[in-house]
């Protein structure tokens, strides 16, 4: 695993199509931006149905959504 520490505003390149943005960190909570294309799935590992024990639950939420987590805010690219 690699480790970095960034501050606010600071960026992440993951190849050469995702960009990962430290856009806030207050107190032990950091909030990230991140952009990359429609197709890649970005998902909180609380919602991974194979990080589940009743992954059956978690894939019935899925089922039908946009693979975006709720909660994550996905500006249009300009």
């Amino acid at each position: 695993m690699l480790v970095l520490s960034r501050r606010e505003s600071q960026r992440i390149k993951l190849g050469s199509s995702i960009v990962v943005t430290v856009v806030r960190v207050s107190g032990d909570k950091v909030r990230l931006g991140i952009d990359a294309p429609s197709d890649v799935l970005i998902l909180r590992e609380e919602l991974d149905p194979h990080e589940r024990s009743d992954s059956t639950e978690a894939e019935e939420t899925l089922e039908g959504r946009a693979m975006r987590p709720l909660g994550l805010a996905v500006a249009p690219r300009t």
